[in-house]
């Protein structure tokens, strides 16, 4: 009994919503969630160009907080993409390369592997550079942000 009930109840609610708004909405079509038609353009904002010259010249970016990795203070965008033939950081920051390129070099940390070996080259996990290093661009932040880090009242 409380089945058919509820099933009676159920027929009659949407019988209701069906008559009263159902056929209007068929007839206005899908409307995106997102404010826009689906088949319209992305509105992304235009791209920013990243801080900094010709690597050498630029002050280095405090970190504010133990463990940070150091950002890049210097302009990417004519470098060649990471890929497995090269990387083009480590013409500069290589441990083999950075005293004469007066740049600083990769951290001990990216010639272990995940066991704590010591390795002769850079960690394979360690290769893809900007994935923890990022280029620095003049853009406001997309959310407010009250972060202070940790270093600066250490000092």
């Amino acid at each position: 009994m409380k089945q058919t009930w509820k099933t009676s109840i159920a027929v009659l609610a949407s019988v209701a919503c069906w008559a009263l708004g159902g056929t209007a909405l068929a007839q206005d079509g899908p409307v995106s969630m997102r404010g826009a038609d689906v088949s319209a353009a992305d509105k992304a904002p235009e791209a920013k160009k990243y801080l900094g010259g010709k690597p050498g010249g630029q002050e280095k970016v405090a970190r504010t907080y133990q463990g940070q990795p150091p950002v890049i203070p210097h302009a990417v965008e004519n470098f060649n993409e990471i890929s497995l033939e090269e990387n083009q950081c480590l013409s500069c920051h290589g441990k083999d390369v950075y005293e004469k390129k007066k740049a600083p070099k990769i951290g001990d940390s990216h010639f272990r592997d995940r066991d704590g070996k010591v390795l002769p080259n850079a960690s394979a996990a360690r290769y893809n550079c900007d994935q923890c290093h990022v280029p620095q661009v003049d853009a406001p932040p997309l959310v407010s942000n009250s972060f202070k880090g940790d270093i600066a009242d250490k000092k």
